[in-house]
C-alpha cells in the first residue's frame, strides 16, 4: 500500500513559510548589523547625547507609523508587493544613511527606514493567512526565532566591519552590506514567495487607523492584547536599553561582556521559539501559555537586582527572553483568531505600532529611573508593569471562550 502524498496545499504553506523566514533572517541580518554601531556612527558626526538618542528613538517613531499602514495596505492589494517595496526601501534606506552628509540627515533617513521596516504586521499576516489556527502559534514563533537569530549573527558582522576611528566613512563597509542584504531580501520574496491573498475591494473601504483603533480596543480580546503588548514592550525595553550601564555600574561589565550575555539570551530565545512555543501552545492552549511567559518575566526581572554578575546574571536574562518567546507568539496567534480575514494586516499594525510606541517611551523611563531613582529602579518598574499582564492574558482567553467571541469585523457598507 503506497503512502499518501501530502496535501499540495499544505507543501506550499511549509514552502512559503520558511523561504519568508529565511529572506526575513537575511533582512534582520543587515538591521543587525547597524544597531551596535548607532552610537559610533552619531559620535563620528560630533554629536550631542540628546542627538544619538534621537537616532535611535527616529526608527521606532517610524515603526509606529508604518506598522499600520502598510498592514492595512496589504490586506487590500495583497502581501507580497508591500514585503518587496518595504524591503527595497529597507535597501535605499541604508545606502543614504551611508553617505548621509550630518546628524539631520541621519535622523530622517533612520525615521524613514523605520516606516520601510514596519511590515511586520505585513508577514504575520501572510503566516495567518497561509496557517491553520492551531499552528499559528508555533509559526509565529519561527518567525520571531529568524529575527532573534539576525540580531545574533548581524552585531557581530558589524564590529567586524566598522573602522571608528576613520571617521563616517568607517562606517560605510558595515552599511553597505546592510543595504545589499536587504536587495537581497527583496530579491527573494520577489522571485520564491507567493502571493498569499487577492486583491480585496472590502478592505479598501476600511477605516483609517483611528477609527479601526476604536474597533478593535474595544474588543474584549484584541483590546487586551495590545495593552499587554505595550505594557510588556515598555517594561521590556527599558531594561534591555539601560542594562549595559547596570551592569557596568554593579559589577563593571565591559562591553564585550554585555554582548555575550545578550549572545545567549538571543541564542536561548530562538531555540525557545524553533522547538518550544509551537508544542506548548497547542498542547496546553494560547492564553494558558501566555500567562506562564509573563509571569515567568515577571518573577525573573524581579530577581535581576539580586545577581551575583557571574552566570545568574546571563541565566535570569537568558530565562526572561525565553519566557518572552514563549508568551508573544501565543499573543499573535491568539489575536489572530479574533480579527477577520479582510483586516489581519491593519490590526496586527496597530498592535505592532503599540509595541513600538513603548519601544520610544520605554528607554525614556528606564533611563529617568536609573539616573533619578535606582540603578535597580528599571526592573522593579519592569516586574510592577507586566505583573498585570499575567490577568489581561487570562481574561483575554476567557473573554473568548465564554463569550464565544468572533473575529473583529467591521461593516463599511
Amino acid at each position: 500500500m503506497s503512502a499518501v502524498s501530502p496535501d499540495p496545499a499544505a507543501r506550499r504553506s511549509v514552502a512559503a513559510l520558511y523561504t519568508l523566514l529565511s529572506v526575513m533572517f537575511i533582512n534582520m541580518l543587515g538591521f543587525g548589523i547597524v544597531v551596535p554601531l548607532l552610537p559610533f556612527y552619531a559620535q563620528s558626526f560630533h554629536a550631542q547625547a540628546w542627538q544619538i538618542a534621537l537616532i535611535f528613538s527616529a526608527y521606532s517613531i517610524g515603526s509606529f507609523f508604518g506598522e499600520p499602514f502598510w498592514g492595512r495596505l496589504s490586506d487590500r492589494i495583497g502581501r507580497k508587493p508591500i514585503l518587496i517595496s518595504t524591503l527595497a526601501c529597507n535597501c535605499l534606506t541604508y545606502l543614504a544613511l551611508a553617505f548621509a552628509p550630518n546628524i539631520y540627515v541621519a535622523f530622517l533617513v533612520r525615521l524613514l527606514g523605520g516606516m520601510a521596516a514596519g511590515n511586520g504586521s505585513v508577514v504575520q499576516g501572510y503566516i495567518a493567512d497561509v496557517t491553520a489556527p492551531e499552528d499559528r502559534a508555533g509559526r509565529m514563533a519561527k518567525l520571531g526565532a529568524a529575527y532573534n537569530l539576525g540580531f545574533i549573527v548581524g552585531p557581530f558582522i558589524g564590529g567586524v566591519l566598522a573602522r571608528p576611528s576613520a571617521g563616517p566613512i568607517g562606517f560605510q563597509i558595515p552599511l553597505l552590506v546592510a543595504s545589499t542584504l536587504g536587495g537581497l531580501a527583496a530579491i527573494g520574496v520577489a522571485l520564491v514567495v507567493r502571493e498569499s491573498r487577492q486583491r480585496n475591494k472590502v478592505a479598501g473601504r476600511a477605516p483609517n487607523r483611528w477609527v479601526m483603533f476604536g474597533f478593535a480596543a474595544r474588543h474584549p480580546v484584541i483590546g487586551r492584547l495590545m495593552l499587554l503588548t505595550f505594557v510588556v514592550g515598555f517594561a521590556f525595553t527599558g531594561i534591555e536599553s539601560t542594562f549595559g550601564l547596570w551592569a557596568q555600574h554593579r559589577f563593571g561589565w565591559q562591553p564585550r561582556d554585555v554582548g555575550i550575555c545578550f549572545g545567549v539570551t538571543g541564542a536561548a530565545a530562538a531555540f525557545s521559539q524553533f522547538f518550544v512555543t509551537g508544542p506548548l501552545s497547542r498542547r496546553y492552549g494560547e492564553a494558558p501559555m501566555l500567562a506562564l511567559g509573563m509571569a515567568g518575566t515577571v518573577l525573573c526581572t524581579a530577581l535581576q537586582p539580586f545577581s551575583d554578575g557571574h552566570w545568574r546574571t546571563i541565566a535570569l536574562m537568558a530565562s526572561m527572553a525565553v519566557f518572552q518567546s514563549v508568551a508573544f507568539p501565543n499573543a499573535g496567534a491568539l489575536m489572530s483568531r479574533n480579527i477577520d480575514e479582510n483586516h489581519q494586516g491593519q490590526v496586527m499594525g496597530l498592535n505592532n505600532a503599540a509595541g513600538a510606541f513603548a519601544r520610544f517611551v520605554g528607554p525614556l523611563c528606564a533611563g529617568l529611573v536609573f539616573s533619578g531613582i535606582s540603578v535597580d529602579g528599571p526592573f522593579y518598574m519592569g516586574a510592577l508593569i507586566v505583573a498585570p499582564a499575567i490577568f489581561l492574558a487570562l481574561s483575554a482567553g476567557r473573554a473568548a471562550q465564554r463569550n464565544h467571541v468572533g473575529a473583529l469585523a467591521v461593516s463599511f457598507d
